[in-house]
């Protein structure tokens, strides 16, 4: 099958939807399918390195959205170059990533003529651009035949703002890149290691409710550690924090895919204190792979991954003392490993091989003009 992907933020920098797309274009590759994904540029600036199989579809620019900064492109170029990939792909399909967001996805989507499939990842109660395609940008909308949300909070998002229905797909994860890396918990368990992944410049991820509680963490484990990885300013983070808990902070940076595999391996527990914003958690079921136990956030996206409490430790949502009570029970819980174990196994099902073939049926049925409601707007999901 010839299989057009169009992601609308830059690859040449992380992301929850930049990664979903990468990992999906490598599946189908591997599967046999010729696939090519379409996506702003950055010019050489970012930190990944772009895939061949990625068409520029012209200069990035960063921009405030939902939450955080995305880098989008837009402009007469963009949509000269979208036109070009799709006549020169004579794609089968053509699968857009967040399409009313303002960017290559909706030009992709108006363009098109082959038949569109499009996975939503936003959940958020109050989406203006997502308002605004309700009306604005319906008659780009209805040309979509397969409609893809990557959870419930994104579903109802969804149909919030749009109306109709979708099928939902889990993002995926190479499950196998994480499995099998946990030591041996033979060590030193009186100095704990906790740890923390994102970009904490951008205050929805919670590092400094995270940071707040770290003082009554190291009132009960003295010589636990916490290991930020991620990008920000490392100045605004810890500034008001104790001396105490400054000296227990390590900030490492970015790291690649296989030290983050690594990082969490290793931890005695993998904290995801994030306010909202989140429409599925995949750095919740990295950890759950790695074998490391979880403490999360109750905002709902995580509450689902984490299966209400029985794969990870659930604390209310944005306050640091029942974060902290929470972090002690599970370093004192001896029910803890079990729990890890039980996550471990049970994100098998987010595993790229599942998720693939859960994509590609829907492929499989808009190509062949399937009625299967789910995947028409206006189907019952």
């Amino acid at each position: 099958m010839r299989i057009g992907l169009v992601c609308p933020y830059s690859l040449d920098v992380a992301g929850g939807v930049q990664n979903h797309v990468r990992d999906l274009a490598e599946t189908l590759l591997a599967n046999g399918h010729r696939v090519s994904v379409l996506a702003p540029a950055s010019d050489g600036d970012g930190v990944v390195e772009i895939p061949a199989y990625v068409v520029s579809a012209g200069r990035a620019v960063p921009v405030p959205y939902n939450g955080s900064v995305a880098r989008l492109t837009f402009g007469p170029v963009s949509a000269s170059r979208t036109r070009r990939w799709l006549r020169d792909g004579d794609f089968d399909v053509v699968h857009v990533h967040e399409p009313t967001t303002p960017s290559v996805a909706l030009i992709a989507l108006a363009a098109s003529t082959a038949p569109v499939v499009a996975t939503f990842h936003t959940a958020t109660q109050r989406s203006r651009a997502m308002a605004a395609a309700s009306s604005i940008l319906r008659p780009a909308l209805d040309k979509i035949v397969g409609r893809i949300a990557v959870s419930q909070i994104a579903l109802q998002t969804l149909v919030q703002h749009l109306g109709g229905s979708a099928v939902i797909v889990p993002n995926g994860l190479f499950v196998e890149r994480f499995a099998g890396l946990r030591p041996p918990r033979g060590h030193d368990t009186a100095a704990p290691t906790l740890a923390f992944l994102g970009r904490f410049d951008e205050a929805r991820k919670g590092l400094l409710i995270l940071l707040e509680a770290l003082d009554g963490v190291l009132a009960e484990h003295p010589r636990a550690r916490l290991v930020v990885a991620g990008t920000g300013d490392v100045g605004a983070a810890v500034d008001g924090l104790s001396r105490t808990a400054r000296s227990a902070v390590s900030f490492v940076g970015g790291v690649s895919d296989r030290e983050r595999a690594r990082l969490l391996a290793g931890a005695d527990v993998f904290v995801a204190p994030n306010l909202g914003g989140e429409s599925f958690g995949i750095v919740l079921i990295e950890a759950m792979a790695a074998g490391a136990p979880v403490v999360a956030s109750d905002i709902p996206a995580f509450r689902a991954v984490c299966e209400h409490g029985r794969l990870g430790r659930l604390f209310a949502n944005g306050d640091p003392h029942d974060l902290a009570r929470a972090v002690i029970e599970t370093l004192a819980d001896p029910g803890t490993q079990a729990r890890a174990d039980t996550a471990a196994a049970a994100v098998w099902r987010y595993d790229w091989s599942s998720v693939t073939r859960q994509i590609t049926a829907v492929y499989d049925a808009v190509t062949a003009g399937s009625a299967l409601d789910p995947l028409l707007p206006g189907g019952r999901g």
